[in-house]
């Protein structure tokens, strides 16, 4: 089975096992906020930080841990297909908007900015720091772009033992999940 089609498969399969999680797990965003401490972040970092789909594991209080103690968010914004993401901070008074694919987003006008470090929303992960995402490419071209580290956000349980990784995939520097940070070497 190529690569492609058996991602395909294991997408269906992974927002299915993310949607039990989910459920399974209404006190995952906090218990994730309380590992903000472990993301390796210098004093006033700029976090790349995303607003939660559906089942996706929320990092809505991890984020507002990360601004509580002295760091700066900021989101991304699909400029076209084929390209990498564009992040934006979102100024006081100002809401994220519904773009393109139906994802919250930052308006193309409001402040540019260069994340130190990305979240990265993810249907499943393995121990090699490979992630399975949405099939559209955004986050491997913005790793790949910015070079800066990445980490997943996901529940433990979206946890597999392999993901087929084709030559475009970039690896996550480590996952955040309800038990902690693991890193990959």
């Amino acid at each position: 089975m190529d690569s492609a089609l058996a991602k395909s498969q294991l997408r269906h399969e992974a927002r299915e096992r993310r949607g039990a999680l989910a459920a399974a797990e209404p006190d995952f965003a906090q218990s994730l906020a309380a590992h903000a401490d472990a993301l390796p972040l210098k004093p006033g970092s700029i976090i790349g930080g995303y607003h939660a789909l559906s089942s996706e594991a929320d990092p809505a209080l991890l984020l507002r841990a990360l601004v509580k103690r002295g760091h700066h968010i900021a989101f991304p914004r699909v400029v076209a297909k084929g390209a990498k993401l564009a992040f934006h901070r979102v100024p006081d008074g100002e809401m994220l908007r519904t773009g393109a694919w139906g994802i919250q987003e930052p308006a193309a006008h409001f402040p540019v900015a260069e994340p130190d470090l990305l979240l990265v929303p993810l249907l499943a992960f393995d121990q090699g720091g490979h992630r399975l995402g949405y099939g559209g490419g955004f986050y491997d071209r913005t790793i790949a772009a910015l070079k800066v580290p990445a980490f997943g956000i996901g529940f433990a349980g979206q946890v597999l033992a392999s993901l087929p990784v084709e030559a475009h995939d970039m690896a996550l520097d480590g996952i955040l999940t309800e038990n902690g940070l693991t890193r990959f070497s």
